[in-house]
């Protein structure tokens, strides 16, 4: 059972089930998880700060911090005085140990696969690190990547890191515009892109595209001088190159020393901008230091997945993109910090066939797997076609990560892809905290793991649930995510804005973090998400996430995915409407499957089951698919416009134009409730 909201806004309590399931074969050491509750969560309790300085303790430093914290809120400064740098420690550290280790295996849409050992990947980085010095950048100075899934990403990252320079990495799915913006908004002086890269099959001109970014954000008195770009697509792709501007990769990179001493940084210096989305519909630069990162990073990534990821013979995979914040901390650092070997991919997980993810699992022999409930989600609407009759069993351990996860993707991820003998972590977490904040932690410890709840936060993180005047509830009761003090992985600032940091993030609760998600603690300290504050529907007096409504809708057999949306109503403020995805077959005209009609009435009457009759749902329209962006998201903003009757508005972000198509077919055709 799904927990819900009744009358009094308390739920009814998370599902009474849970698994209890030790990590297999963790290598010993600190990898090994001890049985019961682990020494390190009681450690962080006992002096979050002095906990921290141990943790930071397990990378190298060029000079020990003076002070472990400056926290004179809403900034934090950590390890104030240390110096280090994030490439030696995810490089050097590990290429002088033994520089033949694998460190990336690359496959790419087209199934072409590279090898990447530590020793080369240091060389990439120290040669690109003196390209980038020889075009004029230097300490401080921006560098934006818009580049797909490739090792030359990766190294970039790596080399702006050794010499001192600020990565800005940009999607390689946004527009021209959103590229435009982030560039003028960073200051960018230098781009790294690619002539293309390939998506579904097809070829994205990612030049063309850059060059009608840089065509306004280079203009007379702008920042962005040089273009470099790598050869992804070669023949056969257009790529038009300016002369004195622009430079192809090779020729740039390979002309250069491969060795370059990093720069010695001080721990407060910032590593990157990210940009995430605003209320405002200005993206914010959420901006990262670098020790404080590194610590919170190096650590989650080590409890997380601990030997399943790192030790040697383990594969790590993550299915995120460099271009998100997922991207950034479990593959650009996370694992290579550890040392680990890791696969990255460069296309579509569903092309050219739905198996894509689960055959590479197979040919890799991946042992840790870290993606995302869409892509779960969507493996579960092909059927056993998407997963094939081969068993999964170099596999170890699975993580979830993005969105809630519902119990029930949470089981079929379990039991279908893990055979039942893998735990499954659901983390919790935001591009502006750096890295996990909630999760259970096999690595560490033997504890029950409780399909479509998070766990408890991560040694050293502080998190509570409080109501809307920033006080503690009880356990059971929903309420507004806050932290309550500091961690190494939290932003610096917003770039540029330092008082929009405040006012987005600390305003709301006076000296607590607003998360802007809704949650509730179970009696056991375990977290289960609701979905975003600003995703959450005011139905008569009651506050409902989205996130719960689409895990109810989920428990229905025939639902493969879901999108739900709030429409203004006179008397309940807003009423639910309900997009959903039928699983294959279940629209079909057979005795044993509903009819598109049953399927809506079993939806509404799934939800009033698992979270009561507050909840009913004035409409249900089944689709083919839903509109998301090219990250997965699932646009809520559109369906919420087009459902109201309003203009569907800007679509540029995604994926697949066609799915506004199918909506509106949907909304056209009508509904049932």
């Amino acid at each position: 059972m799904r927990q819900g909201g009744g009358a009094d806004g308390r739920s009814r309590g998370p599902p009474g089930e849970s698994y209890t399931v030790a990590l297999a074969g963790a290598g010993g050491g600190e990898d090994a998880p001890p049985a019961g509750p682990s020494a390190l969560r009681a450690e962080a309790a006992a002096d979050y700060v002095s906990f921290w300085e141990r943790q930071a303790s397990r990378l190298s430093w060029y000079r020990k911090w003076d002070r472990a914290l400056d926290w004179r809120p809403p900034f934090a400064r950590w390890f104030v005085g240390g110096r280090t740098n994030a490439s030696y420690n995810a490089l050097d550290v590990h290429a002088a140990h033994d520089p033949s280790r694998t460190a990336i295996v690359w496959e790419g849409e087209d199934g072409a696969v590279r090898t990447v050992t530590y020793g080369q990947l240091l060389e990439t980085a120290c040669r690109t690190a003196n390209a980038l010095s020889s075009l004029g950048v230097g300490r401080g100075d921006r560098v934006a990547v818009y580049l797909p899934v490739v090792p030359e990403a990766i190294a970039t990252m790596l080399a702006c890191a050794r010499i001192g320079a600020v990565h800005t990495v940009v999607f390689s799915g946004f527009s021209a515009a959103a590229l435009r913006d982030r560039i003028a908004d960073s200051g960018a002086r230098v781009l790294v892109t690619a002539d293309g890269c390939r998506r579904r099959g097809s070829v994205l001109p990612l030049k063309r595209i850059a060059d009608e970014a840089a065509s306004q954000a280079g203009a007379p008195g702008g920042p962005l001088e040089r273009i470099v770009v790598v050869r992804r697509i070669g023949e056969g792709c257009e790529c038009p190159m300016r002369q004195g501007r622009d430079v192809y990769w090779d020729d740039a990179v390979s002309a250069e020393p491969p060795e370059r001493e990093p720069a010695e940084m001080d721990s407060c210096d910032p590593l990157f901008i990210l940009y995430t989305s605003g209320t405002t519909g200005r993206p914010k630069g959420v901006l990262h230091g670098t020790g404080g990162y590194l610590t919170h990073v190096h650590s989650t990534f080590g409890w997380a997945f601990g030997g399943a990821a790192a030790a040697r013979g383990s594969v790590f995979h993550c299915t995120a993109d460099v271009g998100w914040v997922t991207g950034h901390s479990y593959v650009a650092y996370g694992p290579l910090l550890h040392g680990a070997t890791q696969l990255i991919y460069e296309g579509a997980p569903d092309h050219p066939a739905p198996s894509r993810v689960w055959d590479m699992v197979r040919r890799h022999r991946v042992t840790a797997l870290y993606t995302t409930p869409t892509a779960l989600r969507l493996s579960m609407r092909h059927g056993e076609a998407a997963v094939g009759a081969a068993p999964l069993d170099s596999l170890r351990l699975l993580g979830s990560v993005g969105e809630p996860i519902s119990p029930e993707v949470w089981r079929w991820y379990f039991e279908r892809i893990g055979g039942g003998r893998c735990p499954v972590i659901d983390t919790w977490w935001q591009t502006e905290t750096g890295g996990m904040m909630a999760s259970s932690l096999p690595a560490l410890e033997t504890v029950p793991l409780k399909p479509g709840s998070a766990g408890p936060p991560v040694p050293g993180v502080d998190l509570r649930i409080v109501d809307e005047g920033g006080r503690a509830v009880q356990a059971g009761q929903k309420g507004h995510v806050v932290a309550a003090r500091p961690w190494p992985g939290m932003m610096l600032t917003l770039w540029g804005d330092d008082e929009r940091y405040r006012a987005a993030y600390w305003d709301r609760f006076k000296g607590l973090y607003h998360a802007g998600d809704y949650a509730v603690r179970d009696g056991d300290g375990y977290l289960w998400f609701l979905g975003r504050d600003d995703d959450v529907l005011g139905v008569a007096g009651h506050r409902l996430g989205t996130a719960e409504l689409e895990a109810a809708i989920a428990t229905h057999p025939g639902v493969a995915e879901s999108a739900v949306c709030g429409v203004p109503d006179e008397v309940k403020g807003e009423a639910i409407v309900a997009f959903v995805v039928p699983r294959a077959g279940a629209a079909d005209a057979s005795p044993a499957q509903p009819l598109p009609a049953d399927l809506a009435a079993g939806v509404s009457a799934a939800v009033r089951s698992e979270i009561g009759p507050v909840a009913a749902v004035r409409a249900v329209h089944v689709v083919e698919k839903l509109p998301k962006t090219r990250s997965g998201k699932i646009m809520r903003r559109l369906l919420r416009a087009m459902a109201s009757g309003e203009e569907a508005g800007d679509t540029t972000t995604l994926e697949d134009p066609d799915a506004v198509d199918a909506v509106r077919r949907a909304l056209a055709g009508g509904s049932a409730g």
